[in-house]
């Protein structure tokens, strides 16, 4: 495998092209990079008469970033996905061509996917929320089934203290504001432990949540990876187009970033959700309690993967106020927050 830093580089149009070709298939020579930070994703328009042409006229070639997954833990990712699809939960599932779901190509690992369009939902419609609900239950009657045996899980030491750790290691917080940041994280980190991961020191506030289950879930599911369809069409409604993050965790863990900001809205939101998901599924109500706890640990944890993408220069041009005094600060203010989030009596549905 190619060095991760500056790796993608190697992935012009005529790369890509032959990429495809290699695999049998034969692009028109249209390429249209597609929004992705993590990887590199092209939507590529194949000749008719080319082998998967029809009914895929159009495919998406994804080249997954150097270094970072495992070969196991991709192809458990796509298992994942095949599994998801076989049940007829809406999943857009990479392409088994000659057997085989992951490729490998100029020492890049790729896979190729059928073209689903569509647009994100519509968070403030109620009945949307609730056919989101469904889906998300659907997808966690098949995740609850068999545990990942690669993937690692949504847990405090890789998103919190990890994440806290490697930052500071690395001396990538401005030095007028470091020991600011740090005192506070590791206070947070120690108070999502102490109330949400294990026992609470407050039952009142936050209901004990030891035991909660863990399954295998998408584990990013924020609107961007939520594609809506028009409903008046076959197979319309919600679908996901991308399972790269997927980990073991708890359940909310899939419907906290559907959320929106304010209590009140984030409350009716939160009803809506569930709603639909127990119309499939049980929910296990302690698990509202790891709401703000999650959010706590997904902050920290995006901080340092931007850090630790920064070599990648496509980071710099998409996060240009990224590392400054200013962006700790305010992630100090959104400490200060989540502390006081963490605090007060959870969501209730």
């Amino acid at each position: 495998m190619p060095d991760a830093l500056h790796s993608f580089a190697q992935l012009t149009p005529d790369f890509v092209q032959d990429a495809l070709s290699d695999l049998g298939l034969m692009g028109d020579g249209r390429l249209t990079p597609l929004n992705s930070y993590e990887n590199r994703v092209y939507l590529a328009h194949l000749e008719p008469g080319t082998p998967l042409a029809e009914p895929h006229p159009a495919v998406v070639l994804k080249f997954y970033r150097p270094g970072r997954w495992s070969r196991a833990q991709i192809e458990e990712e796509h298992a994942f996905a095949a599994e998801l699809a076989a049940d007829e939960v809406p999943m857009v599932a990479p392409l088994a061509i000659d057997g085989r779901t992951l490729h490998e190509f100029g020492g890049f690992w790729f896979s190729v996917s059928p073209r689903r369009g569509g647009r994100s939902p519509e968070l403030d419609d109620g009945e949307a929320l609730e056919w989101i609900g469904r889906f998300i239950a659907r997808l966690h009657q098949v995740g609850a089934r068999q545990p990942f045996a690669h993937r690692p899980a949504v847990d405090v030491a890789s998103y919190g203290q990890d994440s806290r750790n490697w930052l500071l290691a690395q001396g990538a917080l401005p030095l007028e504001v470091e020991r600011a940041w740090a005192d506070l994280c590791q206070e947070a980190i120690n108070l999502v432990a102490s109330t949400a991961l294990s026992t609470p020191t407050n039952a009142q506030k936050h209901p004990k949540s030891e035991g909660v289950s863990s399954l295998r879930l998408h584990a990013d599911c924020h609107p961007g990876n939520i594609l809506w369809t028009p409903t008046d069409r076959p197979g319309g409604g919600p679908h996901f187009v991308d399972l790269d993050d997927c980990r073991t965790g708890p359940a909310v863990q899939d419907l906290w970033m559907l959320l929106p900001g304010e209590r009140a809205e984030r409350q009716r939101a939160l009803g809506a959700l569930l709603d639909g998901y127990e119309q499939m599924r049980e929910f296990d109500r302690r698990e509202l309690a790891l709401i703000e706890p999650l959010r706590t640990l997904r902050l920290i944890h995006y901080s340092a993967w931007l850090a630790r993408r920064w070599d990648d220069p496509a980071f710099p041009a998409a996060f240009p106020g990224f590392g400054t005094p200013d962006y700790w600060r305010g992630q100090i203010d959104m400490l200060h927050e989540q502390i006081e989030a963490m605090q007060e009596p959870p969501l209730v549905a």
